[in-house]
């Protein structure tokens, strides 16, 4: 095999040694193009498999962990929440609507693998600068293709998509994020797994037919981008919506048979990964019959055959002499379904086509001995200059208050959000742009699933560990706000490359970071994604871990919202107030910084909150919640205020006026009625959580928060009208 051909294939040395070692002779193309993608940092995790040894994946209520198509967790009287975040990044950049759709049907096809009905979707998006001469006209025409994307494949789904975050930052100037959610709902009895086993049992391909599109996908995923990078459009896969909502009917209508052993969506790297996936789970062999392959383009080869990520297509294994029940089902959903192999015992792929054997890999020894990476790593040096800045105001609280509500970074996002169908199957109790987390009603049991993404890119560059752990935190305090109680988590990592030592070192700390929390939250890992490389021209973004918090409330007429809907309540802020301003929106804002060094998570005060906020809402004592987030209690106010009916009159009493912009963890924003007060700070007290009284709500059409004053209208334009103008 010649050097060249090697290289194209992003093989290294080391890595084409252990290949002749495996094979015992040289590969030929197709086998190289197989194993490439298997091995690529997409597939693999090559780079990342040591760091996410040691999550915590267990609890009573996790049914499946890591490890399979999607995460499973028991929400109540035997139904299941089963979940996952993906990202779609390299993608969305070079071709935003089709990256971003076929990222939204991706997940979905993970979700619905798994025997579950999609039942909402998130995503968290983030673009570069969009004032930028150079590049803020592309920024644009990109957060209108990703937002065109997902709300196509989703709208046409049927699945509601329910929330979700967007943010801006130059350091995503050559990579921007995106990253889907899919949650789906079925009985706990009825989840299926990915697995081929039973010799001589069918392998049926299903869904679509084959074409060349996204060719070679998960290994340009494995890379970082260059000029070149916009000649890989080829690599990006079109998706259909329709034809994955009739695979999804099909796919839930054979669930309720007894007729399949497993099921395995086809994803990265097509029938490649999907069809080792479900050999190497279950310790088989496995037979394919390439020019079986239904396709759509003429003289396709095994090797695009194999290496295809063309959209909507799934691999079951079937119990024998059930194949012609499968086919009929999908045929009258108007879908290929082909029998294209069989199961053996001989621990190998064999590849055929038109009956010559083309391609031989032994299937364990491929997975088990893919190269696990020991990256060199070291703390970035850019950390020791920033950790001593310190923030004070230059400019009137008003003044930063007007331009930080305004600020792409918080303004209302109705621009996108409006494009999302977020009712459809009527069961959306909490949806966009009402704050916090999203929330849905289980018509099965009556409870409610609660769901929020969130990732603060700039706590993470700040510190890695502390930033990641505050994402889990902070995820899960949304959750609580709603009045459930976080059961888990799924993650997806974006970093930037790996080949870079203070990248890995990142990596690594963002993992111990997520580790920590979710031991010390009580909310374990499920299900998740790795997305490197995240790097052009050797700029690498922001450590961004992407964290989506799933929580139950088992009587969904008692989910909370976020806005005051009466007037004379009392407005509450609970937790402590520590003066945190590191990586905070304010800093950004005035100062152009993004500096400091971060303080220790307190879990216990986390864990308090949430377990106050739950049982309050239990006991029936509030009547809004909303975690503090971005642009401190300032910000958290304006926005819960400009989606109420109501005005506010409020005091924070803080010693120092620059306190109202604290982004410290731990906090909420409650409301509440005069008579249940003395109820709920004797509850705070038994929780030992600080409840600072902050005012109330009022019928005048007004808001002030201390020394800033603005009329209702003044507070809803600023919120609701300034990002429209912004992405025009």
């Amino acid at each position: 095999m010649d050097k060249e051909t090697i290289k194209a294939h992003k093989i290294s040395d080391e890595e084409y040694a252990q290949i002749l070692e495996i094979l015992g002779r040289e590969p030929n193309l197709l086998e190289l193009g197989v194993i490439s993608a298997m091995w690529s940092e997409h597939c693999s995790y090559k780079s990342s498999k040591k760091y996410l040894n040691g999550f915590p994946t267990k609890a009573p209520w996790v049914i499946q962990g890591p490890g399979e198509n999607a995460g499973v967790i028991d929400i109540g009287q035997g139904m299941a929440a089963v979940f996952k975040v993906e990202s779609h990044n390299h993608p969305s950049f070079i071709e935003p609507f089709a990256g971003a759709a076929t990222g939204v049907g991706g997940i979905l096809r993970d979700v619905f693998t798994m025997g579950a009905r999609v039942v909402a979707g998130l995503n968290s998006l983030k673009f570069g600068n969009i004032y930028d001469e150079k590049c803020g006209k592309h920024q644009k025409y990109l957060v209108k293709g990703v937002v065109n994307g997902i709300s196509h494949y989703g709208n046409c789904m049927g699945v509601p998509t329910i929330g979700g975050e967007c943010a801006f930052d130059e350091c995503f100037n050559g990579n921007i994020l995106v990253n889907a959610f899919a949650l789906g709902v079925c009985k706990s009895e009825d989840i299926f797994y990915a697995k081929a086993e039973g010799v001589g049992n069918p392998v049926i391909y299903v869904g679509s037919k084959t074409g060349r599109d996204g060719l070679g996908g998960a290994v340009m995923a494995s890379d970082s981008f260059n000029e070149e990078s916009k000649s890989l459009r080829p690599t990006v896969q079109i998706g259909d919506p329709f034809s994955e909502k009739l695979l999804m009917e099909a796919c839930l209508e054979l669930f309720k048979t007894d007729y399949i052993v497993g099921i395995q969506d086809m994803g990265a790297a097509g029938l490649t990964s999907s069809s080792f996936e479900m050999a190497g789970r279950s310790g088989s062999g496995m037979k394919l019959y390439l020019d079986k392959t239904p396709i759509r383009e003429s003289g396709m080869t095994p090797y695009e055959l194999m290496l295809s990520e063309s959209q909507e297509r799934m691999l079951i294994c079937a119990k024998k002499g059930y194949e012609d029940k499968v086919i009929e089902i999908f045929k009258k959903w108007d879908l290929d379904a082909v029998v294209i192999g069989e199961v053996t015992n001989t621990g190998k792929m064999e590849l055929f086509w038109h009956d010559e054997l083309v391609g031989l890999i032994p299937i364990e020894p491929l997975s088990e001995k893919a190269p696990i990476l020991s990256r060199p790593i070291s703390e970035p040096k850019y950390l020791s200059e920033i950790k001593d800045y310190k923030f004070e105001l230059k400019l009137s609280i008003q003044e930063l208050f007007i331009q930080m509500l305004q600020n792409e970074n918080i303004n209302n996002k109705a621009f996108i959000y409006d494009q999302f169908d977020s009712s459809v199957q009527t069961n959306t109790i909490k949806a966009d742009g009402r704050l916090g987390a999203s929330a849905i009603r289980i018509k099965e049991n009556g409870a409610s699933v609660a769901m929020a993404i969130e990732c603060n890119s700039r706590l993470n560059y700040v510190n890695p560990k502390i930033g990641a752990a505050l994402a889990v935190a902070s995820a899960g305090r949304k959750v609580a706000c709603t009045g459930a109680k976080p059961l888990a988590i799924s993650d997806c990592l974006n970093y930037g490359n790996p080949q870079n030592p203070e990248v890995m070192w990142q990596f690594a700390q963002g993992c111990e970071g997520i580790k920590e929390a979710c031991k010390e939250l009580n909310t374990p890992v499920v299900s998740g994604n790795v997305s490197l490389y995240n790097e052009t021209e050797g700029v690498s973004i922001y450590p961004s871990p992407t964290i989506v918090s799933v929580g139950v409330l088992e009587d969904a007429n008692k989910t909370l919202k976020a806005s005051f809907e009466k007037e004379n309540l009392s407005v509450y802020l609970l937790g402590e107030s520590l003066g945190e301003f590191s990586g905070s929106m304010v800093m950004k804002i005035q100062d152009k910084k993004v500096s400091g060094s971060l303080k220790e998570l307190d879990y216990k005060a986390e864990l308090a909150l949430w377990d106050l906020l739950y049982k309050a809402n239990q006991n029936s004592l509030l009547e809004c919640a909303n975690s503090v987030g971005i642009g401190g209690i300032a910000m958290t106010l304006a926005k819960m205020f400009a989606i109420s009916s109501v005005g506010a009159n409020l005091t924070s009493d803080f010693d120092d006026e620059k306190m109202i912009f604290d982004e410290s963890a731990s906090r909420a924003i409650i409301g509440l009625s005069k008579e249940n007060e003395e109820a709920f700070l004797n509850l705070a007290k038994e929780f030992g959580v600080k409840a600072y009284k902050l005012g109330v709500s009022t019928s005048q059409k007004h808001f002030k928060l201390d020394s800033i004053e603005l009329s209702k209208a003044e507070l809803d334009k600023l919120y609701f009208e300034s990002f429209k103008e912004q992405i025009q």
